[in-house]
């Protein structure tokens, strides 16, 4: 099968040109394999028993191996790490290690390998990545200030984003034909609960518990809902519910796979600190986890109803929870690519909320708002000028997502951008 270029793959380079040891870290079939193993002379993979033994048995294998050598699931024999770190320390030549895994170890290596390994993150594709068009605005120009222009058409519309948000950023199973996903996607899903879970060493004595707590979860996608509201919905009227400890145990265990990637909320800057909220925002790594969960197909999104779905409180429709799911994925990608983080914005009180703060390291930050739109109103960038007032020079930029035909500024300088238009 042909390579899908991934935004992360100029990272990786320009990182391997310098260290000696990189890792990247991300959900199972994100596609860290296969990007890494097309820098490696030899591969090592954990994964398979054999190979495993091999290296318990004689660890030496690992530093006589051709280089680059891609260790792969390092983290089922963490050891592993620990020896790439010493490799490191004995002066390793840059690019001499990758090393890959799909969750974080249930025995942590004796140290972290601060400053001899640095970590990448691969998530899902972004919608750049998925290449359904041409984007024209770069997040990294909006980051370097001065309001650049922006211009571009887009042939996308909701049906589109409908289908983008059901068919998945997990390469191997983007590429099947689209009556095979759904079977793919529940596998995946099935395989996290009855398997992946026992191997990180949690016994799940509730699985139909875990089932109803992530349906729920991904009910709650966009959404700032409590924790206990997350609980309630899944186990509705029942006395026995799991213990708070079981459930909070769902998510830490749900993070280290890198299933679960709450947007925290964003700490703000001089007198607007004071009025912010601290909840995280939640999100499922691929909004196709959380369709699947809820049995929503991209024609059932599109009655703009929510089909499926266990009740929570939530304002507006889940296409449009999805949809700044899909958004905030691809915003996370671009951010990472230009050593930005991401978080959101929401007043103690609700009366404002911006959906992702993009900032740089100086704490300047790119606003952006997700709107199911195709053409905006005054209403929908009410809280980005609101925004703009508040911080001043400290707003790079402030941007309006959108489901529509085209990019422009409006009078306010507010850039409203197709979310297809969109790239690094």
């Amino acid at each position: 099968m042909d390579y899908i270029p991934r935004i992360l793959d100029r990272q990786l380079d320009d990182l391997l040109r310098g260290l000696p040891a990189v890792a990247i870290v991300g959900p199972k079939a994100v596609g860290k394999t296969e990007t890494a193993s097309r820098r490696a002379q030899s591969v090592l993979d954990l994964g398979d028993e054999f190979e495993l033994s091999l290296i318990q048995n004689d660890p030496g294998r690992l530093t006589r191996a051709k280089r680059p050598v891609l260790v792969d699931e390092w983290q089922v024999h963490p050891p592993v790490w620990d020896a790439v770190r010493r490799a490191v320390d004995r002066g390793a030549n840059a690019g001499d290690f990758l090393l890959t895994g799909s969750a974080a170890p249930t025995k942590q290596p004796m140290h972290s390998g601060a400053g001899r390994i640095v970590q990448l993150r691969m998530r899902p594709m972004s919608l750049a990545e998925r290449a359904i068009g041409e984007p024209s605005v770069s997040l990294g120009a909006l980051l370097a200030g001065g309001r650049p222009p922006v211009s571009g058409d887009s042939s996308a519309g909701l049906e589109d984003y409908a289908q983008e948000i059901t068919s998945s950023g997990f390469p191997g199973i983007r590429r099947l034909p689209e009556r095979f996903r759904k079977d793919a996607l529940d596998g995946y899903l099935a395989a996290v609960v009855d398997r992946d879970f026992a191997e990180l060493g949690h016994v799940v004595r509730r699985p139909g518990t875990l089932r109803a707590w992530l349906r729920a979860y991904a009910a709650a996608t966009s959404t700032t809902t409590s924790y206990n509201s997350i609980l309630e919905a899944a186990t509705p009227g029942e006395a026995d519910k799991p213990a708070r400890t079981t459930t909070v145990a769902y998510r830490e265990i749900l993070e280290r796979m890198w299933l679960v990637e709450e947007v925290p909320a964003w700490t703000g800057i001089g007198s607007i600190m004071t009025a912010l909220g601290a909840s995280p925002k939640h999100q499922m790594c691929d909004p196709a986890l959380a369709a699947r969960l809820l049995n929503v197909s991209g024609d059932a999104l599109l009655e703009r109803a929510n089909p499926g779905t266990v009740p929570l409180p939530r304002k507006g429709s889940l296409i449009g929870a999805f949809f700044e799911s899909l958004v905030t994925l691809s915003v996370q990608v671009y951010a990472e690519a230009h050593g930005a983080r991401v978080s959101h914005l929401r007043t103690k009180r609700g009366e404002h909320e911006v959906d992702l703060i993009v900032e740089r390291g100086d704490g300047k930050i790119v606003a952006i708002e997700v709107k199911l739109t195709a053409i905006p109103s005054g209403d929908d960038v009410k809280h980005l000028r609101w925004l703009q007032d508040k911080l001043g020079d400290d707003l790079l930029d402030a941007v309006l997502i959108t489901t529509g035909p085209a990019a422009y500024r409006r009078d306010d300088g507010i850039a409203v951008v197709p979310a297809e238009l969109l790239g690094p």
